[in-house]
């Protein structure tokens, strides 16, 4: 009995642990499966956005999805969590915020000239069971305005500093200030200043210049760097100009003088200020007394072969003073030139500008263009070397125009034996059948035709 008894309760305890096991199991494998079904109603109901960078002045487009809806409206807020749409209805009376779509799972909006204040934060609502919510950022780009250059009040002389700066105020975030002489960049300084609203920013570059004769009607160019410029540019020009003393040129006319005939040198003189006195000299001597300066004239009435030598132009302004040479050798009267010269400045400058590209003006690149080209033909020509230099060339073309006479004379004696070799011969049949005859009487007689075929005399020439 108490055997059936332990059994009993043995059997008890046992359905009494398995039913235990049974009910946690059952609650355990709820939890789990409601846990799932709340991650994927989560998700499901989640609403998604995306942050937007606008330009000041721009529009700006919001949009809220979600992958599905139970019948709940969705929200945009502003960065106040003032209420901008709710579903299709309006709730801020602003005139810059429009509907642009609305379905159950889309609520997309658009804000139109956004200014700085537009900036932050914006919140998409759906009002499930909780709330679920997302944020949109919004940055606002400062446009800076257009650059401004100082420092530049009048013509700098050649070998001093000039200081220049440059400022743009209303960047956000700070725009960079680039410096450019030409097409060359330049190295700036810049520093950055927060304007009084808080948001802006006012950047200021300052650049140093060595200015040399090169910088002489040159522009200076500040441009602004900046996201918000990506299709337009802001820049500001300042064109400076620079005083520098002469550079020199001495241009002769005609370029090959002969004795007897006028001639004269006219001296070019390239300067900022423009040269206001020109003098002449001689090397060693002085003028001739038939030589007549007038201005940056040299002027020769007649040649005479006294007048060889080297003659020094001298072009002063209020910067100094530059000086060119050149040398004149008088031609006889007789003297013959095979070709001109082929240098329009035979000259010798010790101070000629390089030349060089820029965005000058048109009548300063012409001013420019023309001291290069006096720059490239300052060179000493010696008439004299010219006068041996035509010499040769006599030489050689009599040398070649008597080998082409030799060569036909040749020709022609080759041609006159030709046809003498080739002289023609003609046959008659006058004496025909005479051969036979005994003497003259009777080959007269026997000649086929006699007197009688004189008219039918034929002659063949070959």
């Amino acid at each position: 009995m108490l055997r059936g008894a332990l059994q009993s309760a043995m059997a008890s305890g046992i359905l009494t642990l398995w039913v235990s096991c049974s009910l946690h199991v059952l609650l355990v494998q709820g939890n789990v499966n409601g846990q799932i079904n709340s991650v994927t109603n989560n998700e499901t109901f989640q609403p998604v956005t995306s942050d937007e960078i606008v330009v000041a002045g721009g529009t700006v487009t919001l949009t809220c999805r979600v992958a599905r809806n139970d019948n709940s409206s969705l929200q945009w807020s502003n960065p106040t969590q003032q209420t901008l749409y709710f579903g299709e209805k309006k709730a801020l009376r602003d005139h810059r915020i429009q509907l642009v779509e609305s379905t159950p799972t889309e609520l997309t909006i658009s804000i139109s000239s956004v200014h700085l204040g537009d900036e932050g934060e914006y919140t998409c609502s759906i009002f499930t069971m909780p709330v679920h919510t997302a944020k949109a950022t919004v940055t606002v780009l400062g446009v800076p305005q257009n650059p401004q250059i100082s420092g530049y009040h009048s013509p700098v002389k050649e070998g001093e500093v000039l200081h220049l700066t440059c400022l743009t105020h209303g960047s956000k975030p700070a725009a960079k200030l680039r410096w450019f002489r030409g097409l060359e960049e330049l190295r700036g300084k810049s520093h950055t200043e927060q304007d009084s609203n808080g948001r802006t920013f006012t950047v200021i570059s300052n650049v140093e210049l060595n200015v040399t004769q090169a910088d002489d009607n040159v522009d200076i160019t500040c441009s602004v760097d900046h996201p918000s410029l990506q299709q337009a540019e802001k820049t500001s020009k300042q064109n400076i100009r620079v005083q520098y003393k002469p550079s020199v040129a001495i241009e002769p006319e005609p370029i090959m003088p002969r004795e007897g005939e006028k001639f004269y040198l006219r001296c070019h003189g390239y300067g900022n200020p423009e040269p206001s006195k020109f003098e002449w000299s001689k090397q060693d001597s002085v003028l001739p007394v038939l030589a007549k300066a007038d201005d940056n004239f040299l002027r020769f009435e007649a040649l005479n072969k006294s007048d060889n030598g080297i003659y020094i132009c001298k072009a002063s302004n209020s910067m100094g003073s530059g000086s060119a040479e050149h040398k004149l050798y008088v031609q006889d009267v007789h003297a013959a030139l095979s070709r001109p010269s082929l240098f329009p400045f035979t000259s010798v400058n010790s101070a000629l500008p390089p030349a060089r590209e820029s965005p000058s003006p048109t009548a300063s690149s012409a001013r420019s263009n023309t001291i290069g080209r006096a720059d490239a033909t300052a060179v000493v020509t010696d008439p004299s070397a010219i006068l041996a230099s035509s010499s040769i060339d006599h030489a050689v073309i009599g040398g070649v125009v008597a080998v082409i006479v030799f060569i036909l004379l040749c020709l022609l004696i080759v041609l006159g034996r030709y046809l003498i070799r080739h002289k023609g011969t003609y046959l008659t049949h006058e004496a025909k059948g005479s051969d036979d005859a005994a003497d003259a009487d009777t080959a007269i007689i026997n000649a086929e035709g006699g007197q009688a075929g004189v008219e039918d005399k034929k002659e063949y020439f070959i």
